[in-house]
């Protein structure tokens, strides 16, 4: 069995909001520690009602705090709408507070709708190259000082902080590659493109000082529950949150709904089936053997794990019961 880590989108329930996202999300990391999880990653995303973690690195800080030994970083930090020079200093200083537990996940995407991303970045112009070199500038950052270099990342410079490159397409499998860094795939929301991407990465990885071998990581969604039928029940707020968001009505997100499926269109069925083609629904049994086949047919040296529950103590629940699987493999 390989590393299981955690994704968690800080989710904003309805009836709920962005401080009660944050105590749930501390206490999921201190549980997930305990149950033997490798990393505890949050992602960049703006202006999105259901999700808390905008301000990425301040909730990774509070996280970590909280815990001694699980990994905490961001899967991701969407690179262009910050200077690369600010990510080294933050991420430096998460460093320097938590010594060899943070982790750098960069991406491409905005993390949100093009108004608000030109409300982050004011200015939107930019090549198709400005990402791989603004990789290549935070890595930088991220050695020590090189003779006549002017600008520096303090504190920032000279420390492991392990960089990851996200993608949901080709483009960042090749990037990563070629700059010899890990990899991770969000085939929890995007699937399609997940088998080729990862034989891309492999195939073209460059041994680098970072990375010797090609690490690929991939993301999955659980819904475990005591019962089907419960996992089934839990499993609904997240289907009702990619249908909204898909239709144009993100918002917070909703309790379960009872025989939800049945309700939508054929195409929001389909929409639904293609991603959340890399999910797992059920009780142990189901769940153990969603996940073996899921790491048997892609090959992942490590895999992330999301589950978009409404209820808090049905989320641990979910992932208690992923941990102990894990655990009795092990």
């Amino acid at each position: 069995m390989i590393p299981l880590s955690v994704l968690d989108l800080a989710p904003i329930v309805e009836g709920g909001d962005a401080s009660e996202s944050f105590r749930n999300s501390r206490d999921l990391a201190q549980h997930a520690e305990g149950w033997g999880y490798r990393r505890f990653w949050l992602a960049e995303h703006h202006s999105m009602p259901g999700i808390a973690s905008a301000a990425t690195a301040v909730l990774i800080a509070h996280v970590a705090d909280a815990t001694s030994t699980i990994r905490v970083g961001a899967g991701g930090i969407m690179l262009p709408n910050h200077a690369p020079l600010v990510i080294a200093e933050q991420f430096g200083t998460l460093e320097s507070l938590f010594p060899g537990r943070i982790d750098l996940g960069v991406g491409r995407a905005p993390g949100s709708d093009p108004v608000t991303a030109r409300a982050l970045r004011r200015n939107l112009d930019s090549s198709v190259d400005q990402f791989p070199r603004d990789v290549v500038e935070l890595l930088a950052y991220f050695s020590e000082q090189q003779p006549g270099q002017l600008v520096r990342a303090v504190p920032g410079a000279g420390l492991d902080v392990p960089v990851w490159i996200l993608g949901s397409s080709l483009f960042g499998a090749q990037l990563a590659a070629s700059l010899g860094l890990p990899f991770a795939f969000a085939s929890h929301f995007a699937p399609a493109q997940l088998m080729q991407a990862i034989t891309i990465y492999r195939q073209a990885f460059q041994p680098s000082d970072h990375l010797r071998q090609p690490y690929a990581m991939a993301g999955f969604n659980v819904f475990a529950a005591d019962t089907e039928k419960e996992a089934q029940l839990i499993a609904t707020s997240m289907q009702q949150a990619f249908v909204n968001l898909r239709s144009g009505r993100p918002g917070r997100l909703q309790p379960p709904v009872r025989d939800y499926l049945s309700r939508l269109s054929p195409g929001e069925a389909a929409v639904l089936e293609q991603v959340m083609a890399c999910t797992a629904i059920g009780s142990s049994g189901t769940v153990r053997q969603a996940i073996e086949g899921f790491i048997a047919r892609t090959g992942v040296d490590e895999l992330i794990i999301a589950s978009q529950i409404f209820d808090h103590g049905s989320r641990l629940r979910s992932y208690e019961i992923t941990a102990s699987l894990f655990a009795e493999t092990e």
